[in-house]
């Protein structure tokens, strides 16, 4: 699908942003495997959650949709084994965290993802559950790969990066595992995993970077979602480039482990407003007035700010094309990873806009400010944080831009261009 953008004069208004997918994914996981009835309210509905979703009902999990965004879990906190693959579809999240639930179950699982997912590294969850006892077998660490059930033993790991992916799959291997399961991270990435664990009664304590899990029985409970922050920081970056901006995101998580957009708009200088604080399901919670500003600067984003915005650094290059300066971006090397190489792919397509940006092996240099020129069509590579980050460029390039792929923005967030639409 070819996506035309057109530049905006003025964002305003109201919109409510959708539901936290990585909240969502753990609501559909940790309901599933606690003993009682949950109702899950405001679930994602992108693509990636629905792989979620579909795999836990093909596990035996009762689940009825009462409707697109509410869900109600009946489970005994058991699972049962499935004779056909189970299909994470895109979804990396899906791929690691469930692996680490099916490495201790009594029964044999393969997993399998489309082409996109099938090419990304799977050796940083295979590692540590291998030590805890299980058997993986993958194609190079690949998918697609057979999980062979086995009773399963606490580890202390200490992680090279971090990933709240691989933190996660570790932490719900150790559920079911005898003894203590302790993850030591490098910087604190997302703690949604332990947040929503403690919320459901498992045994958990956090020290700074350590997280320490006893084996645990979950209790199931409602679940209130969240708005998702990294969907709703390609509203902050559009509504801070875009003259005479001013409009309010309602329902956003800001969960301090992923408000790293938040404190680098304020590095740079940009104008946010957080309003009507409040705690939903153990989640932080708030609506945040954006307005334009025209006196953004650049800034360096490197070390532990990196695990906090990772997901957000595609559309950060879009704000700091705005900025006066450089916005030096280090030690984010795991883009690389995602969906597509973020690094190269994003570099390759700004600089056909008239960005300044140059790619380096572990992130890139954006030297602002730069008018941008559009009358180009640029690639999406199948990435949805790409596309999205393209089409909030196109809202203040001179011509219009097109986006090929731009269809994979429902993998995330498929009310994107409604709710831009909304404030324009």
């Amino acid at each position: 699908m070819l996506k035309k953008v057109c530049k905006s004069e003025s964002l305003s208004g109201e919109i409510t942003i959708p539901a936290d997918k990585s909240i969502s994914h753990r609501a559909i996981m940790l309901a599933s495997l606690a003993n009682g009835k949950s109702t899950i309210k405001n679930l994602s509905s992108g693509a990636d959650c629905r792989s979620t979703l579909s795999i836990f009902k093909q596990l035996g999990v009762e689940i009825n949709e009462i409707d697109d965004k509410t869900i109600e879990i009946i489970s005994n906190g058991k699972l049962n084994k499935s004779y056909l693959p189970l299909d994470a579809g895109n979804s990396g999240t899906t791929t690691r965290l469930i692996s680490g639930i099916l490495a201790g179950q009594n029964f044999d699982s393969e997993i399998i993802g489309d082409e996109s997912l099938s090419k990304r590294p799977m050796k940083r969850v295979i590692l540590p559950l291998t030590q805890m006892g299980a058997r993986i077998d993958s194609i190079d660490n690949h998918l697609p790969i057979t999980i062979h059930g086995q009773k399963l033993h606490g580890i202390t790991y200490k992680m090279p990066i971090a990933s709240a992916q691989v933190k996660s799959s570790i932490l719900l291997a150790g559920l079911n595992a005898e003894g203590q399961t302790t993850v030591i991270e490098p910087y604190q990435s997302r703690n949604h995993t332990e947040l929503m664990l403690k919320y459901l009664g498992a045994d958990i304590l956090t020290y700074n970077n350590e997280i320490t899990l006893s084996p645990s029985i979950l209790t199931s409970k409602d679940i209130e979602i969240a708005g998702d922050i990294s969907s709703a920081a390609f509203f902050m970056v559009a509504g801070l480039i875009v003259p005479n901006s001013d409009f309010i995101i309602k329902n956003v998580g800001i969960n301090p482990t992923r408000t790293g957009i938040i404190d680098i708009i304020k590095r740079m200088g940009g104008g946010l407003s957080i309003l009507n604080n409040r705690i939903i399901s153990g989640e932080p919670c708030a609506d945040i007035q954006v307005k334009y500003n025209d006196t953004l600067k650049g800034c360096e984003i490197s070390g532990e700010d990196i695990p906090r915005l990772i997901d957000e650094l595609p559309v950060i290059a879009v704000l700091a094309s705005q900025a006066d300066g450089e916005t030096i971006i280090k030690n984010a090397e795991d883009l690389r990873n995602k969906e597509s190489d973020r690094i190269k792919c994003l570099v390759t397509e700004l600089l056909k806009i008239g960005v300044d940006i140059e790619e380096t092996p572990d992130g890139f240099i954006v030297r602002g400010k730069s008018k941008l020129k559009g009358n180009a069509e640029l690639e999406s590579y199948n990435d949805h944080r790409l596309a999205m980050s393209f089409y909030v460029a196109g809202l203040i390039c001179e011509k219009e831009i097109s986006i090929n792929g731009f269809e994979w923005t429902k993998i995330s967030f498929p009310e994107f261009e409604e709710l831009v639409e909304k404030i324009k």
